[in-house]
């Protein structure tokens, strides 16, 4: 396999903070289980009311009282727009230094992110700054692909190969990041050099490796 043409990277996790971070936060205020979250969004993992927001099935009213369904099902009380609330995860300023110096050194970048149908800019901003903030990162990729609005959401291979065909390319040509290996397997599977990312630093580290350029 010769260099990369392609980077595609995940949104939530990988060019912001995860979060689970803040999920975590969320959890120890109000007292639940750590990783509580996470294990309701796992249950039933292509039907239940985050998959189904996720694809954009269900509004916002509708995910909030079927969540706390769920969460009150697996023995604690919480509200679905609670988790909405703290969705949004601080930018990595290094990781989107590196979208410019790709650009520069002519990859092509795409972003295939899971996120739901509510807030600002891409569903995953919360304020007018930060809404700008995101709108700014996402005109730097090629390409952008959001479950809520394609009605496919990972680890769908279909949206991998939707990436690939608006950019032309090959999963062979592309490298794939995200913070979910969930999300990493049928893009590997598919061909693609994937990358699970664990922090900014390892995630740039590796990049640099695979693409043979020095990331920030």
């Amino acid at each position: 396999m010769g260099r990369p043409t392609t980077v595609i990277f995940d949104f939530g996790g990988v060019i912001t903070a995860s979060p689970f971070e803040a999920f975590n936060r969320l959890e120890a205020e109000r007292g639940l289980p750590r990783d509580f979250v996470r294990r309701v969004n796992a249950a039933d993992p292509d039907h239940n009311a985050w998959a189904q927001f996720e694809r954009a099935e269900i509004d916002a009213a509708t995910f909030d009282a079927r969540f706390a369904d769920e969460a009150r099902a697996m023995g604690h009380e919480l509200e679905g727009q609670a988790v909405l609330a703290v969705l949004a995860g601080a930018v990595r300023p290094a990781m989107v230094a590196a979208l410019d110096t790709l650009k520069a050194h002519q990859f092509t970048i795409g972003c295939i992110t899971n996120n739901v149908p509510s807030g600002k800019g891409a569903g995953m901003a919360r304020s007018d700054d930060m809404a700008r903030e995101v709108a700014a990162i996402m005109a730097r990729f090629d390409h952008v692909i959001e479950s809520s609005k394609a009605g496919v959401r990972k680890p769908d291979p279909r949206i991998y190969d939707m990436m690939c065909a608006a950019l032309g390319v090959t999963p062979a040509e592309c490298v794939y990041l995200d913070d979910l290996g969930i999300n990493c397997k049928p893009a590997a599977g598919l061909g693609m050099h994937a990358i699970k990312v664990t922090s900014g630093e390892q995630a740039l580290a590796d990049l640099s490796a695979v693409v043979g350029v020095a990331l920030p």
